[in-house]
């Protein structure tokens, strides 16, 4: 007889299968990046020594929406036909893992008004959501909704009726930021040691991707050195963003992270 385990299938992985139809359909702009982050990581660890609650994602996410409020027009939603939204408010959805009777599922955090937050206070955020309770798999998605069992019927419908609720959920832009932000950073390939990217599926405009950290030789003041190198993912929406302001978000993005800003 074959051995084999046997798990349960979380309903929450349902989402998963609409934002692969949904992000499909996305015009999005790819950009592969490699980014010196050895200041930042030494930092980090510094302040971490020094006793400071923070994490190396809680300070990318920070990073990630003071870029965001520099070049506002970088997370822009369209509304209706032939207009854009930028909000002031920079709102990032973050996946956090946990473990469910044996299975690891990604949890839907935002924490609210990035930029304006301090590193300790996005850690904090992010920890939030890493201790929360899980009773059922209608926590498994975590945000400020009250009414919980509506997470739990969603998942019961078939998908051509979840992809109703997501049309008119990505129709509006201020259902959007409520429901799941304005920007995602998603961190699925930073845990690997290999020399590579991740490139997402997205239903957001703006989508950031961490791949894995590596020691890589880098020219630095017109010296080789040994320095830790993160390989990063950027997604653009075409339909919202064209590739000039995609280009100096970007920049934006870079220079902040290798400023190690607000460490």
């Amino acid at each position: 007889m074959e051995k084999f385990t046997l798990f349960n299938f979380p309903k929450s992985r349902r989402a998963t299968f609409d934002v692969g139809k949904i992000g499909s359909k996305k015009h999005h702009i790819v950009g592969l990046l490699e980014v010196d982050i050895t200041n930042a990581k030494r930092r980090i660890k510094d302040s971490k020594n020094s006793g400071n609650k923070i994490s190396f994602t809680s300070w990318f996410v920070k990073a990630v929406a003071t870029s965001v409020h520099e070049s506002n027009y970088s997370h822009a939603i369209r509304y209706k036909k032939d207009k854009l939204i930028s909000f002031e408010e920079v709102d990032i959805s973050i996946p956090v893992e946990r473990e469910i009777n044996g299975v690891k599922v990604p949890i839907a955090t935002i924490i609210r008004n990035a930029s304006q937050k301090t590193i300790e206070e996005i850690h904090t955020d992010i920890q939030k959501s890493v201790k929360a309770k899980i009773e059922n798999e209608n926590d498994y998605v975590l945000t400020e909704r009250k009414d919980k069992s509506s997470t739990g019927l969603f998942f019961l419908l078939p998908q051509w009726m979840r992809l109703i609720v997501w049309k008119r959920i990505l129709k509006n832009p201020f259902s959007i930021k409520k429901n799941m932000g304005t920007v995602i950073v998603t961190n699925v390939g930073m845990f690997g040691s290999f020399a590579g990217w991740i490139i997402p599926k997205s239903i957001h405009n703006l989508c950031i991707g961490i791949g894995s950290i590596i020691d890589k030789p880098w020219v630095v003041n017109d010296q080789i050195e040994i320095r830790k190198i993160l390989h990063l993912t950027v997604l653009f929406d075409h339909d919202a963003i064209d590739g000039a302001p995609a280009t100096r978000f970007t920049q934006c993005l870079v220079k902040n992270l290798e400023n190690a800003i607000g460490i």
